[in-house]
């Protein structure tokens, strides 16, 4: 659910999801797309021998010398393990064609291999590119026998001349086995906080917070939205079965001096975390110009009428971070059961975000659980626990990567804007929640993931702890915070600090967050 006008987005949505992959290459999902540059296009496209496999598309138009195509590899290519690259090629023309391999960004200089292909009807296949008969790129001609592991594949097809061309590449390999690039790298499974519904009547206001305030003065909330959010039960309630609804109505609502002609409900929670997974079991309105969302934004955001604004908004959008589990409504060249994800980050947001989607089935009456998994290195999508979009940078700086900060759940449905113009029969329809749940490393494994060096300087005890916890640490302790399991600091200290007084505390769990010079520990402590 984005902030700010996004017309562009279903334009640009395969354009710019564009993210590290692995070899093999097969062209089999958007995954496996290359980056064109110098005037060149690249598009999946149906193979002329066999319409249910697809294939890549590099197409020069003869305007530069060296147009050209890369990906990023998540997996680097490792020449020490094999030193051919192979593919498959096909030419619509009969002449002979030079395909260029060039390794780049390795642990040694760039490499090139070129092969000289032929004519043959329809597909050649298993075209082999050996790099133990390399040369260096810096200059094109000093021989090498090529080692060591490379991260950017770059293709040129006739490279050096004008010539204009359409070519299909396929089954791209490098001796590496197949690998899920969706697979997530730490399995979070200690649940830390959930809510399900269990209580019919009004929503669990300890778990949930109304957004209500317009974040556009005197015109509503973005991306041209036509509904005013409200606290009201009509908008978002726990039916009998256990479930929340968050009901998009139609109706003429007057708030804040604004008249929308529809309400709806926006719901910030209480609990903010970094690190871990998120699993919301859902259905979804699917009318034409719902928009529901089940998404994530920075603690931290600078927005009036949010819940964390009051203490925490110092940072605004996009540079608080935006993670975007699930989106539905907003693609109209998409399946009706498309969902989408994206991250918007100060390097990409808006219409040109890091992106991805599938395709789910009968999301109105089915439950399907979305899903997304956060680690200090890649950001995996799941859909009913199968990844299909993994965000991981390869630079992650404040401009790729604000997700090292605490981030809240939010969960609604806006209408029309972005979602397009809404059904003129529309009365109302509603997103029906079966529970939201987060999980993280367990105590231990957060302990036991604690930088060696703290791991030996720092005690904290006792634990569980009644009146007071002290800290004993070889290093000078230059201030603690300490949270509760909602993730709201509750005490912080500075200057040397070698104890904390926790009797006026409710009793819980809550985590110690300590900083000792350039380190940071966070540990599980129990208030009895």
């Amino acid at each position: 659910m984005k902030f700010y006008f996004r017309l562009l987005y279903v334009l640009l949505f395969f354009s710019s999801s564009v993210i590290s992959q692995v070899m093999p290459l097969d062209f089999s999902d958007s995954s496996d797309e290359f980056v064109p540059f110098a005037g060149s296009e690249f598009i999946f496209f149906e193979d002329p021998n066999d319409n249910e496999n697809i294939v890549g598309n590099f197409f020069n138009d003869g305007s530069e010398p060296w147009q050209g195509f890369y990906i990023d590899l998540n997996d680097p290519v490792d020449l020490d393990f094999q030193n051919t690259i192979s593919l498959s090629f096909y030419a619509f023309d009969s002449e002979t064609h030079t395909v260029l391999l060039k390794l780049e960004n390795g642990e040694n200089p760039d490499v090139q291999v070129a092969v000289d292909i032929t004519y043959d009807t329809g597909w050649t296949d298993n075209v082999t590119f050996d790099f133990s008969d390399a040369v260096l790129s810096s200059d094109g001609t000093t021989p090498v026998d090529a080692t060591g592991n490379y991260n950017r594949l770059t293709i040129f097809i006739d490279g050096g001349f004008s010539l204009s061309g359409s070519f299909l590449v396929d089954n791209i390999e490098d001796g590496s086995l197949p690998s899920d690039p969706n697979e997530v790298d730490i399995e979070y499974n200690y649940l830390v906080w959930e809510d399900n519904f269990e209580t019919p009547g009004v929503i669990n206001s300890l778990n949930w917070h109304h957004q209500t305030q317009v974040i556009i003065p005197g015109v509503g909330w973005a991306n041209g939205e036509e509904q005013h959010y409200t606290n009201r039960i009509d908008n978002s309630y726990v039916d009998n079965s256990g479930y929340l609804n968050i009901v998009a109505k139609k109706e003429t609502f007057t708030d804040q001096n604004l008249t929308k002609n529809y309400t709806s409900a926006r719901l910030n929670s209480k609990f903010a975390f970094t690190y871990g997974r998120v699993d919301v079991r859902a259905k979804l309105p699917i009318d034409i110009g719902t928009w529901p969302a089940i998404w994530m934004l920075g603690k931290n955001i600078n927005e009036n009428g949010a819940y964390w604004d009051p203490v925490f908004g110092t940072t605004n959008w996009p540079a608080c971070g935006e993670v975007d589990i699930m989106e539905h409504g907003i693609f109209p060249f998409e399946d009706i059961d498309y969902i989408g994800s994206a991250l918007h980050t100060p390097c990409c947001n808006g219409g040109n975000p890091n992106s991805g989607g599938t395709i789910a089935s009968n999301l109105e009456n089915q439950f399907h659980v979305y899903s997304v998994n956060w680690s200090p290195d890649q950001i995996t999508f799941l859909l009913d626990g199968v990844g299909f979009y993994t965000y991981n940078p390869a630079i992650k700086d404040e401009n790729t990567w604000p997700f090292f900060e605490d981030q809240y759940i939010l969960l609604n449905v806006a209408m029309g804007g972005v979602a397009g113009p809404i059904d003129p029969q529309y009365t109302e329809s509603a997103m029906i929640i079966d529970y939201v749940r987060v999980y993280q490393e367990s105590p231990l494994s957060i302990e036991d993931t604690i930088n060696t060096h703290i791991k030996k300087t720092l005690k904290i005890y006792p634990n569980p702890v009644k009146n007071e916890i002290n800290l004993i640490s070889e290093e000078l302790i230059t201030k603690i915070k300490l949270y509760d399991y909602q993730g709201k600091l509750v005490l912080e200290k500075n200057n040397d600090v070698k104890f904390i007084k926790v009797s006026s505390l409710n009793s819980g769990i809550y985590f110690i967050e300590v900083f000792m010079n350039n380190y940071k520990s966070l540990k599980k402590v129990i208030i009895e």
